[in-house]
Parts: structure tokens; C-alpha cells; sequence
């Protein structure tokens, strides 16, 4: 049998427990891992399981505290967690009548219990496969639960080889993971990420806006698209292109889905076209769907045939479960690909889920051969530890306000079972209708999302494009589109962060209040990294208002919206009115955020040589902003650098320090720009600024209400010190409901006269039924009924404040 090359090796040894945690009998074997996480294991014969599988990879935890009770007939395990009790030798899975008879886990100070078979009916869910069935499928189990347990069963994973190999595992057997963590889920999460392994770093440039459109696109087609993006000023740092770049029937365009051989009429040059744009700042992704096996118009076809021995032969099956073909696969039809400049692949297989399994996997594997680029597979979810397997593509989405709603609690949900780099198609993939107001909403929420990927069907009337749209669209569309890419290094930060600790980059409020869960009205409310908060906007407006009515939750703290500057104290509900313009994203106080400037060539995603550092009141707060080469594997080597961002607040004095703190020079540019901006703050009595103690000149000017300091040609291996003080310098700027009820009677189509009568009701001081009955009586002086209902709808959200 073929030997799969090296790079396809994992880590076989830390797959085996340390035997001081075990307890062991003829049919059981029952492992402490940790003090929150058990692993059962039954077998009938006796035989118990040290491969590693594709969940757990590294069972080697040290031996944690716990306490043993054991006799010939019942074992007894406690930690501070749980408290295990076992009839030793006795099935796991007790009789109908008495599930926990022989085994029950019980919950430290409490009343709850798991067993085998247990409903754990609290559980939130995890995730998906993807969308491609529609939104109503259900969720598979995941590891949040307000029981403050979870468990996953391994029985039926794959299984990995000492080679890499990956097969199908045989045995019946009981094999399950048991997570019993009380309220602390960051430590569950945590012993997760130890066994399965921690999730990679993407790459940098899948940070930035991705386009994916059904057409069939040419080398020459692909330089105007991105023509014509750069004339619009709209950044793009990768193109996915669909399987047309391969060979296909051109009598039959359906034919050939699989493919590995450029099409010569549409890319002459492959190695040219691929050049073309990572000169431009582009990545390319190309669409790989192998379900159909290697079929004879394959430039590689004859040599394989011939090295297999094969004659007459016109289709090698797809079998991903056999050596010689992955050999194959990799060697002869990939490498070729890899050798042109495609930078990853968009796996588009959507069949069965061991064959998705397995084929993510060794593609992402295949990656090791050499330091060229960091793993990165594009794929639909393989459920299992697929935190590991890069970005994860949710299918073909229907266009409407249902997907648009259903799109934050499914990536909020995901982060249940510890992933975070979801990919959506922006505006929706099929179907629907074209609606501006929906664009822009898909457009918003993609750039606070994981990933931001444009995309739809090959129809010749679907407009994903910012400037197909009227200029005010696409006017909003370019500045969201903007504010994505200069969000890059503050999301590339908490990719690290992911990355190193687990801390999914979406983390839903229900983390810290369940309660919400259960209100449909702040359900979608996530956690953008941490630093910010997004209430997504998901719903058609108020067509006579002209604005979206949201009802938010902020949590305790004082928040900020991230772009008025206007100050929420925390711990409240809120109703708010937000244009197509506005969305709902807030900064705690103290937050810290590192913003790109836009460069020459907009589509750079590289470390910028210009920062924005957007600075909010009220805390003390240190940010640490991780930046590598963005693409290769040297961070592991030790080729990046931690920059701090340390703010000392204190009310009427203020410093701000920039530091390097860990790393090498070199990684970064040598020397940077930074413009500080201290949001909700007046303009400081004295300004000083420093560079490793020496005092530099700077430049300092207000802003509406921030106040900005800008330092030029700073050298990034250096201290810059920024002190300011001033007397009341926070900006007491609170957002006032009046202020979004005057701005709606001024956009309001009118009488200007009756606008000044309504004003002069809304905002006076009577009892709010007599503020129905004045308004009411406007309709005799030509007030709309239409209007009429509005303000008294407003007067109802007044009330609930």
C-alpha cells in the first residue's frame, strides 16, 4: 500500500493519557482529564482506544486534583466540579426504568445529574453543515448549556493512522466526552481547544472583502472586475473563482463540475493571471468539487493512467479513503495548481460528511509540505472539531430579510462549540428580490461579521457590486466597505487571540445574561472581538419614519456608539432610529481600536504604515496589537511583534503609550504614522509627547467631539508617550431620545409649519395620553393619518424608556 507523504503526520504521541488519571476494569475505562472533563470508555472486549481521532488529539493532560472512593463494586471520583459514581463493570447505559443507576455524574452544589442517555434538553446548540437546506434546519448539539454540562460522543469519528491516514472506525464502543463546568464556559472551551487543538491563524487577507459571483469569468474579464472596483474606490483582497476556471464540455457547461486543468481559452496563463493580482494586493481561491474523479480530458490524465497501470480507462473514481489515489491527488493534480500562484482552495463538496471530513482535512494538511503559505481551506462545516480546518463556507443562501436575520444568532450560536470564522454570502446568494435596503443591511452586517464575502448566482440582474446600485446605495455601501478593511488589524489582533486562547471572535450576550436568549428582540446582539458590541439590523424600516426601530440591550458598564461617540449607561433597555446609514455598533469605555488608514493601493491588507487608534473615556484599558507577515508560517519561528496600546485614564489626565512588548524587528513597518482619537473628549490644555523619554512635536486638533493627536514618522521599535490634561476634558455627550424624535420630524415630508406644532407636543412636559389626543388633533390641520399613527408609535417607545 502507498505511504502518504510526511507533511500528513500529526501528533501521535500525545494522543495516549497519562495512566495515573485512568481507572480501569475488564470493560471500562473511565479518564480525568481535567477537573471539568471525564472521558467514558466501554467495550465489551475489553479493548480501549489510544489513536488519536479527528476530536481528540491530544488526551495527554497533567493529572488534576480529584478525590477516589473505590471498592470491588463502585468507584467514586470527586473534584471541585463533579462528583462520579460508578457500579463498576456495569453497562454505562442503564435500564429504561433507572437510566442512572449504574453511572451518574452529579454536579458540584447543585441538584443536577448527568448520565448516559441524559436529554440535556438546556443545551443552545452548536452549528451546521451549512445553509444550502434553508435556515429551519436545526442545530447540532453544542457545548453551552445552562445545565453547566455537555457531552460529545467520539465512537463514530474518524480515526487517524500513525502515517496521518484517516479511516473509518470499525468497532462498536462506547466513547464520549464528558465537559461538566458548572458556569465557567471559558474553562470548558479551554479544555476543548486542549484536546481537539487550538484553531489556526487565517491569513490576513481573509480579513478583507472577498467577491464571489457564477460567472464565467475570463483572465481579461477578472481585470476589469477589479478595474472597476478600484475605480469605485471599494477594496478586495481575494477572488473566488467558480469551477468555469476549469476544463468543461462546451456543449454541456453542467458537465465536468470536477476539475483540475485551467481552461487555456479563458486563462491562456495561468501563472500570469495569478501574478497579475497578488501584484494588486488579490488573493485567488478556486473551486474544488473532486466528487466526480479524475476524468480522461485531464492534462494529467495519461501520466496518471500509466503510473497506476490502467488501460482503457476514461475516469479514475474519487476515493478519499484510499492512499494511492490521495497521492495522486495531491502530487499530480494539486502541486501543478499550487505551482501557478493559487493561494487556497474553496472545497465545494456537499455529499457525504466522512468523505467532506476527511477531504478538508488533508487539504489543509497539505499545506505543511513547506513554509510557502499558512493552512487555509475554504469549506462547508465537517462538524467535527472544524475549528481546525479554517474558514467555513455556509452554502447557497436565499436572498431575503429571513436569512439576514438568522445569519448573527447562527454565528453567535457556532461560538457554542468554539468556532468563529463563518463565511456568508453579503446580499445573499439566490432568489429574492433586489432591494437596496436589504444590500445595505447585508452590507453593514458583513462588515462587523467574521468574514465579508460578496457573492450570488450567475443571474444577470443580481447586483452585488456597490456601484451597481443609486449613489445613495452605493455611497453607503463604499463606506462600510471602507471601514471593513480599516478594521483589519484590529480583527487580525483577535484572530490571534482566537487563536491563543480560544476566545471566539463572536461571542453572543447570553454568555453573561441566558435571559436573552429567550428575547427574540436582543437575541442577535453579539460581542465583535473585545472591544465591541453590534445589535444587527435585520428588518425593514419604518416606511413613514424612514428609520429601523431597534430595541438594544447593553450590558453593565457605560458604552459608546462607536460612530456619534453618543455615551449609554449600561445595564438598560434602549429604542433607537437608525437610517441606512447608521448601525448599531458600540464601544465600551476604555476600548481600544486600532483602525488602518486607506493606502495608495486600497487593497493592501499588509501591516499598515498609518494607524488610526480610536481611544474611548472612562477606563484604563491596555490593547495588544499582534501583526506578522500575515501569510507565512514564520510566527511560529518567533517572526512577529506585539505592539501595547496602554491608556491610563484618569479624568482631567490622560496618557496613552505605545510599546513594543514581544517579538523581533523588521515584521512591521519600520517606521509608522498614528493618529490618536480621543473620542468624547474636548481638546487638552497641554499636550506632550515623548519618544523613549526624549520630547517630540506633535500635532493636536478637535474633531466634532473628539479630540485628535497626531505623530509622524514614529519608529514601531520605539516608546511614543502621549500625555494630556485638561480640566473636564470627557465630553458628557448622552444620547438623548428627543434628539432622534427631532431628527425624524425634520426628515419627515411635512407642512414645516404643523412640524413646528408637533415638536412642540412631543417634547413638552404634559401627560403622555394628552400628547395622543394633541396629536390626534393635528389631523384637522392637515397632518396625515400616516403621520398621525407614526407619532403616536413614538410616543409609545418613548414610554417604554
Amino acid at each position: 500500500m502507498a505511504n502518504l507523504d510526511t507533511h500528513f503526520k500529526i501528533d501521535y504521541n500525545n494522543s495516549i493519557s497519562n495512566p495515573k488519571a485512568a481507572f480501569k476494569g475488564e470493560k471500562y475505562r473511565i479518564t480525568i482529564l481535567t477537573e471539568r472533563l471525564i472521558r467514558f470508555e466501554y467495550d465489551t472486549n475489553g479493548t480501549f482506544f489510544d489513536h488519536p481521532t479527528e476530536l481528540a488529539r491530544f488526551r495527554n493532560f497533567p493529572v488534576p486534583e480529584f478525590q477516589v472512593e473505590e471498592d470491588d463494586k463502585n468507584l467514586v471520583i470527586q473534584t471541585k466540579y463533579f462528583v462520579l459514581q460508578y457500579m463498576k463493570e456495569k453497562p454505562f447505559i442503564g435500564p429504561k426504568y433507572a437510566p442512572d443507576q449504574f453511572l451518574k455524574v452529579g454536579l458540584m452544589n447543585s441538584d443536577k445529574i448527568w448520565y448516559f442517555g441524559h436529554a440535556e434538553a438546556r443545551n443552545f446548540g452548536g452549528t451546521k453543515v451549512s445553509l444550502d437546506k434553508g435556515i429551519k434546519e436545526p442545530f447540532e448539539k453544542g457545548l453551552y448549556s445552562t445545565d453547566g454540562f455537555a457531552s460529545i460522543d467520539d465512537s463514530k469519528n474518524l480515526v487517524f493512522m500513525e502515517d496521518g491516514f484517516l479511516v473509518k472506525p470499525t468497532a462498536k464502543r462506547i466513547d464520549t466526552y464528558l465537559f461538566i463546568y458548572r458556569r465557567d464556559f471559558g474553562l470548558c472551551l479551554k479544555d476543548y481547544f486542549t484536546l481537539t487543538g487550538y484553531p489556526p491563524m487565517i491569513p490576513r487577507y481573509a480579513l478583507g472583502i472577498w467577491w464571489n459571483r457564477d460567472l464565467i469569468y475570463s483572465f481579461e474579464d477578472t481585470k476589469k472586475l477589479i478595474k472597476a472596483f478600484n475605480s469605485h474606490e471599494i477594496p478586495i483582497s481575494v477572488l473566488l473563482l467558480n469551477e468555469f476556471w476549469h476544463l468543461k464540455d462546451k456543449r454541456d457547461l453542467n458537465k465536468y463540475k470536477t476539475g483540475f486543468t485551467f481552461s487555456k481559452e479563458l486563462f491562456p496563463n495561468p501563472f500570469e493571471f495569478t501574478t497579475y493580482m497578488h501584484d494588486r494586493g488579490i488573493r485567488i481561491g478556486i473551486n474544488m468539487d473532486p466528487y466526480e474523479g479524475i476524468n480522461d480530458h485531464e492534462e494529467k490524465f495519461r501520466e496518471i493512467t500509466g503510473e497506476l497501470g490502467l488501460i482503457n480507462t476514461r475516469r479514475i473514481p474519487f476515493n478519499v479513503f484510499d492512499k494511492t489515489f490521495l497521492n495522486i491527488y495531491f502530487n499530480r493534480l494539486i502541486k501543478p495548481l499550487d505551482s501557478l500562484g493559487v493561494d487556497f482552495y474553496w472545497i465545494d463538496y456537499n455529499y457525504d460528511l466522512d468523505n467532506l471530513k476527511a477531504l478538508t482535512h488533508y487539504h489543509f494538511m497539505n499545506y505543511y509540505k513547506d513554509n510557502r503559505y499558512r493552512p487555509m481551506v475554504f469549506s462547508r462545516n465537517s462538524l467535527t472539531a472544524s475549528h481546525l480546518n479554517g474558514i467555513h463556507y455556509s452554502g447557497k443562501t436565499t436572498v431575503s430579510f429571513d436569512t439576514l436575520n438568522y445569519l448573527p444568532s447562527f454565528n453567535s450560536n457556532a461560538s457554542n462549540i468554539g468556532l468563529s470564522w463563518w463565511s456568508h454570502d453579503i446580499g445573499g446568494f439566490k432568489g429574492g428580490i433586489e432591494d437596496s435596503e436589504l444590500y445595505i443591511r447585508y452590507i453593514e452586517l458583513g462588515t462587523f461579521s467574521p468574514i465579508f464575502r460578496l457573492a450570488c448566482e450567475r443571474g444577470h440582474y443580481y447586483k452585488r457590486e456597490p456601484w451597481a446600485w443609486d449613489i445613495k446605495t452605493y455611497t453607503i455601501a463604499k463606506e462600510y466597505c471602507h471601514m471593513r478593511h480599516r478594521l483589519i488589524p484590529y480583527l487580525y489582533a483577535e484572530n490571534y487571540k482566537y487563536h491563543k486562547t480560544g476566545l471566539p471572535l463572536v461571542q453572543p450576550l447570553y454568555y453573561s445574561y441566558p435571559e436573552i436568549y429567550d428575547e427574540p428582540v436582543y437575541k442577535n446582539e453579539y460581542y465583535f472581538g473585545s472591544e465591541l458590541l453590534v445589535k444587527p439590523i435585520t428588518k425593514k424600516q419604518d416606511e413613514v419614519m424612514h428609520r429601523c426601530v431597534e430595541q438594544i440591550f447593553l450590558p453593565k458598564g457605560t458604552w459608546y456608539d462607536f460612530k456619534t461617540g453618543k455615551k449609554f449607561p449600561g445595564n438598560k433597555r434602549y429604542v433607537a432610529f437608525y437610517k441606512d446609514e447608521d448601525y448599531p455598533v458600540f464601544a465600551k469605555s476604555g476600548s481600544i481600536i486600532p483602525l488602518a488608514d486607506l493606502r495608495e493601493n486600497i487593497n493592501d491588507t499588509n501591516p499598515p504604515d498609518s494607524l488610526e487608534i480610536h481611544v474611548f473615556p472612562g477606563r484604563s484599558n491596555i490593547y495588544k496589537l499582534y501583526e506578522d507577515d500575515g501569510l507565512s508560517r514564520l510566527n511560529e519561528e518567533g517572526y512577529y511583534i506585539i505592539t501595547a496600546i496602554d491608556y491610563n485614564y484618569l479624568a482631567n489626565n490622560y496618557t496613552l503609550i505605545i510599546r513594543p512588548i514581544e517579538g523581533k524587528a523588521g515584521i512591521i513597518p519600520k517606521n509608522r504614522n498614528y493618529k490618536i482619537r480621543f473620542r468624547n473628549t474636548r481638546e487638552a490644555e497641554n499636550v506632550v509627547a515623548y519618544i523613549n523619554g526624549t520630547e517630540i512635536p506633535v500635532e493636536s486638533y478637535t474633531e466634532d467631539t473628539d479630540f485628535i493627536v497626531v505623530a509622524k514618522n514614529i519608529s514601531t521599535t520605539s516608546q511614543l508617550t502621549i500625555n494630556c490634561k485638561g480640566k473636564d476634558i470627557e465630553i458628557d455627550a448622552v444620547r438623548l431620545i428627543n434628539e432622534d424624535i427631532n431628527s425624524i420630524i425634520k426628515d419627515a415630508e411635512i407642512n414645516t409649519n404643523l412640524k413646528e406644532s408637533i415638536a412642540a407636543i412631543m417634547f413638552s412636559n404634559i401627560d403622555i395620553n394628552k400628547k395622543r389626543v394633541e396629536i390626534r388633533k393635528l389631523g384637522t390641520k392637515g397632518l396625515k393619518s400616516v403621520f398621525v399613527r407614526m407619532f403616536i408609535k413614538l410616543l409609545e417607545y418613548v414610554s417604554e424608556i
